[in-house]
C-alpha cells in the first residue's frame, strides 16, 4: 500500500518541454499520489488531462520561434526572469502546503531554489542531454564563447545574485550544469558520452504517453504508399521554403507525404497542392510516425526520440539550440541523414529520403536501436524511480 504523497512538478511553458514527462506525471496521479503542477496558464490545458492541481502563472516565454533571441545566453536570461517573477507566487503557495518532493523540467528553475527552503529532493525531469564528467573540457570553446560574451556575463551576474538572495553559495554555470539529482528521460544512444555520465544521473528513458500513442485520429492512406511525414515540431514550423520544396520534390511520386505545417505559415503560400499530400497545422505525431518510412525533422530532442522508439529514419534540417548536435547523433548512429537548412532543394530533399527509407542498413541500424530504446523502462520505471526519492 503506497503512502499518498504530495508531489510539485515545476513546469516550463513550452510544449516541447511539457509532452516528455506528462505520462509520469498522469502515473504518479494514478499510484495515488497528490501531484501538483506549476505552469504558464497558456499551457494549462495540455497538463490538466493528468489529474494533477493546475498551479498556473504569468508566463514571459515567447510563444513562437521568431521572437526568441538568437543569442543563447538572451535566450537563457528569459528562462532565469521567469523564474525570478515566478518563485515568490510558488513561495507563497506552497509555504503552507509543503510538498514532500519536487520535480522540475530543466526550465523549472525555482525548483531547485524551493528545494534548499523546504530541504527536500529536486529531481531534474531532463527531456534533453545531461551534463558529463569533463563536459567542461570538451565543450570548451562553445562554453567560453557563451559566458565571455556581454549577455553571457550579465547572465551570469544576475543568476549569481538570484541564487544568494536564495541562500544558495554556488556558482551559477555550476548550479545549472550540475544538479543533484536527474532522471534522464532521452534514449541512452541520443546522450554524448554516456557512460561519462554521473551517478546521480538515471537513465530511465523516453516515457511516451499511452494517450498519445493510442490516439488514433489520424489513419495511413488504404493505397498502402510509403508516409513521409515533415513536421518542425511546435517551436520552428515556419518553413515555407521546406515545405514548398518537399511539395515540388515528391509530387508525382510514390510517396504519401503528411506536412504539419503549424500556425505559422498561410496555407495559400504554399501553392497547388499535389495528389498524395495532406497538409495539416497539426497531427498526432506518434500515430504518423507508427506508419511512416520517413520523417524530415528539425531534431528537437522530442522528434528524434519519437522517431527511434518507431525506428523510422529520419532527414534532420535542425534550426536551433541542441537541434544541430542531435542530427549529428543520429547520423552518426546511422538512424539518418543530416541535410543543413542551407542545401535544401527540392532534389537535394527527395535524394535524402530516398537514401534513408531505401537503405537496408539503415533499416537494420534502427531496428536494433528501437529495441534498445523500448528496453529502457519507461513509464513505470521512471515513477518508480521518483518514489525512491520519497522514501
Amino acid at each position: 500500500m503506497r503512502t499518498r504523497e504530495h508531489i510539485a512538478m515545476i513546469g516550463c511553458t513550452a510544449p516541447s518541454h511539457i509532452y516528455p514527462s506528462l505520462a509520469v506525471i498522469r502515473e504518479l496521479v494514478s499510484r495515488g499520489h497528490r501531484v501538483s503542477y506549476a505552469v504558464g496558464e497558456t499551457l494549462t490545458e495540455l497538463v490538466e488531462p493528468t489529474g494533477a492541481e493546475l498551479v498556473p502563472h504569468p508566463s514571459l516565454l515567447p510563444t513562437g520561434e521568431s521572437t526568441w533571441p538568437d543569442d543563447p545566453a538572451s535566450a537563457m536570461r528569459i528562462f532565469l526572469d521567469e523564474a525570478i517573477a515566478v518563485l515568490p507566487r510558488l513561495i507563497e503557495r506552497y509555504d503552507d502546503d509543503r510538498p514532500g518532493l519536487l520535480l522540475y523540467d530543466v526550465g523549472g528553475l525555482p525548483a531547485p531554489v524551493l528545494g534548499e527552503r523546504y530541504g527536500i529532493p529536486a529531481v531534474q525531469l531532463s527531456p534533453t542531454l545531461v551534463a558529463w564528467d569533463g563536459y567542461e573540457e570538451d565543450m570548451a570553446e562553445t562554453l567560453d564563447a557563451l559566458r565571455t560574451s556581454e549577455s553571457g556575463k550579465r547572465y551570469h551576474a544576475a543568476c549569481n545574485a538570484w541564487l544568494r538572495e536564495n541562500g544558495i553559495e554556488r556558482d551559477a554555470w555550476d548550479w545549472l550544469a550540475h544538479p543533484e539529482h536527474v532522471l534522464s528521460l532521452i534514449p541512452r544512444v541520443m546522450q554524448p558520452n554516456a557512460d561519462r555520465v554521473p551517478p546521480n544521473v538515471r537513465f530511465v528513458g523516453p516515457c511516451l504517453d499511452p494517450e498519445r500513442l493510442a490516439d488514433t485520429s489520424w489513419t495511413p492512406p488504404e493505397n498502402g504508399e510509403r508516409v513521409l511525414l515533415v513536421s518542425f515540431g511546435t517551436a520552428y514550423t515556419d518553413q515555407l521554403d521546406v515545405y514548398r520544396a518537399c511539395l515540388e520534390g515528391f509530387a508525382d511520386s510514390d510517396w504519401h507525404v503528411v506536412l504539419a505545417v503549424g500556425s505559422h505559415v498561410d496555407l495559400e503560400d504554399l501553392g497547388p497542392i499535389p495528389a498524395g499530400f495532406e497538409v495539416h497545422r497539426s497531427v498526432p505525431q506518434p500515430a504518423v510516425l507508427a506508419a511512416a518510412s520517413a520523417f524530415v525533422t528539425h531534431a528537437g530532442m522530442g522528434g528524434c526520440t519519437e522517431a527511434l522508439w518507431f525506428g523510422v529514419p529520419t532527414v534532420a534540417i535542425p534550426q536551433a539550440a541542441d537541434q544541430f548536435g542531435n542530427a549529428a547523433i543520429l547520423e552518426a548512429l546511422g538512424a539518418g541523414r543530416h541535410l543543413p537548412a542551407e542545401e535544401v532543394t527540392s532534389a537535394t530533399l527527395r535524394s535524402a529520403v530516398d537514401s534513408v527509407a531505401g537503405s537496408a542498413e539503415v533499416a537494420a541500424r534502427l531496428a536494433a536501436i528501437r529495441a534498445s530504446v523500448r528496453a529502457h523502462g519507461g513509464v513505470d520505471r521512471a515513477a518508480d524511480a521518483v518514489e525512491s526519492f520519497l522514501r
